[in-house]
């Protein structure tokens, strides 16, 4: 069921994305050479705890981390371990989310650690790209389809794969709402838009092949050939007067943090 959020309820879900937002931006300003993914989910747990919130991710479904580190070849949920210890020409996609004040903000974006290669930025750039253009079909009166085809058809002409398996959802009380938000799809289908749904839309796209698989410990999803992966996120509610992102920066204590362009 979707789940339909009041002016009031959108207003107030903008804490949480925002405080969501400077635990990716401390996370991103922590992404360097020599550092373990190990450290920054240890920052950014205190980080939002800090701040009176939980980190959503900490415990749910049994994973171990307050943030998803998926470095190169990962797609999503990568486990923070001090065993990985991000080198020159790497990138970190970095999931943070927080829950203040009863709701979630949800968002991610894909670190450059120190110089990558012109591939890699551009499979960066174009990700994020991807991010951009869904995000200007999130309407009312639009579809699912027009979103997943906005991701779709941008990664697919620069000759990217498109993620099946994992997609994006609805935001609220809980992390995962419906309705499910894929990056594919067709103009004109699927559930149409209203104001007051909130969405997490999230663009994971690949060099090569979309194929792919989850590693033994039953959460990392890497590509089938090994080549690098990006994913960006943001949380973004649907309101008459446009796609409005939650997980953004907003005056408050923990907004002074900088990292990272995002």
């Amino acid at each position: 069921m979707i789940r339909i959020k009041s002016p009031e309820q959108i207003e107030q879900m903008k804490s949480a994305g925002s405080l969501s937002k400077a635990a990716l931006r401390l996370a991103g300003s922590m992404a360097k050479p020599g550092v373990t993914t190990k450290e920054i989910d240890t920052a950014v747990e205190r980080f939002i705890r800090l701040h009176g919130a939980i980190p959503t991710f900490k415990g749910y479904g049994g994973f171990p981390g307050s943030i998803c580190a998926s470095v190169n070849e990962q797609i999503v949920h990568g486990f923070p371990s001090q065993k990985t210890v991000l080198e020159e020409g790497d990138i970190l996609s970095v999931d943070t989310g927080a829950t203040f004040g009863g709701w979630v903000g949800d968002n991610a974006w894909t670190f450059a650690i120190g110089s990558v290669s012109p591939e890699v930025m551009g499979l960066c750039e174009c990700t994020r790209d991807c991010l951009k253009a869904a995000i200007e079909q999130a309407v009312p009166g639009n579809r699912l389809g027009d979103v997943g085809f906005a991701v779709q058809s941008l990664a697919e002409s620069n000759g990217y794969g498109v993620v099946r398996e994992y997609v994006g959802h609805g935001v609220g009380h809980e992390m995962h709402e419906d309705p499910n938000v894929p990056n594919y799809g067709k103009r004109g289908r699927g559930v149409r838009l209203q104001a007051g749904m909130v969405i997490a839309i999230e663009p994971m796209i690949t060099m090569g092949t979309y194929s792919n698989h989850v590693l033994p410990n039953g959460w990392t999803v890497v590509t089938d050939d090994g080549l690098p992966a990006a994913h960006y996120e943001n949380t973004v509610a649907i309101t008459d007067d446009g796609p409005v992102i939650l997980t953004q920066d907003e005056d408050g204590p923990w907004c002074q943090i900088q990292g990272g362009e995002q």
